[in-house]
C-alpha cells in the first residue's frame, strides 16, 4: 500500500501520508487520555493523583511537545511517546501543534526519500565523526534558537504588560501629611 501512495504525485502522497499519521498519532493520544481517565475511576486514582505523577504531568505538559515532534523521526518510539502524552494529559494546545510539525516531517520523509534513504542519511552521519558533530551542532542551534525566541517573546510580553499596567506604570501621589519630610517640619 505504501508503494502505491508514494507513486502518486508528491502533493497527493504528502496529503495522504499527513492525514494517515495525524489520525494514527491522535488516536494513540486519545487512547492514552482514555486510559488515564479510566484509571482515575478505579483504585489507581490515589496513585494517579500522587504528587509524583502530577509533577510528571506538569513536565510532560511543559516539555513534552518537542519530544512528540521529534518522535516522528524515530522508529518504534513514536507510538510510545504519543501514548505517554495522552497518559500524561498533555494539553491539546501543546500536543496538536507538536503533532502537526511531526506529521509534516514524517509525511515529507516518506513522500520524498522514503525510509531507506532517511536511514542511510542517519547511518552516514553516524559513520562520520564530522557529520555527526555537524548534526549535533545543527540540532543544538535549532534548540537554542527556539529557546531564545521564546525568552525574547516572554520578555516582550512581560514588558508590554508592565507598560499597560495602571498600577506598575503610575506614580502614586503621597499625601503631604504622610510625606517623609512632613515629620521634620
Amino acid at each position: 500500500m505504501m508503494d502505491s501512495i508514494v507513486s502518486l504525485p508528491f502533493v497527493w502522497a504528502f496529503l495522504i501520508l499527513f492525514c494517515i499519521v495525524m489520525l494514527r498519532s491522535n488516536a494513540t493520544y486519545w487512547v492514552g487520555r482514555g486510559l488515564a481517565a479510566g484509571g482515575r475511576k478505579t483504585k489507581l486514582q490515589k496513585h494517579l493523583d500522587s504528587p509524583a505523577v502530577l509533577s510528571a504531568e506538569k513536565v510532560i505538559a511543559r516539555w513534552g511537545a518537542p519530544a512528540v515532534s521529534v518522535s516522528f523521526l524515530t522508529i518504534g518510539v513514536q507510538t510510545a511517546i504519543n501514548m505517554s502524552a495522552g497518559l500524561g494529559r498533555m494539553p491539546l494546545r501543546r500536543y496538536i501543534p507538536a503533532t502537526v510539525v511531526g506529521s509534516i516531517a514524517w509525511a515529507c520523509i516518506y513522500a520524498t526519500v522514503g525510509l531507506a534513504a532517511f536511514e542511510a542519511a542517519i547511518a552516514a552521519a553516524a559513520g562520520s565523526p564530522m557529520a555527526l558533530i555537524l548534526l549535533v551542532l545543527a540540532v543544538g542551534a535549532v534548540v537554542l534558537g527556539i529557546h531564545l525566541f521564546r525568552v525574547s517573546r516572554t520578555r516582550k510580553l512581560d514588558q508590554s504588560a508592565m507598560d499597560d499596567c495602571p498600577v506598575m506604570g503610575a506614580e502614586i501621589p503621597v499625601p503631604a501629611a504622610e510625606h517623609p519630610t512632613a515629620f521634620g517640619a
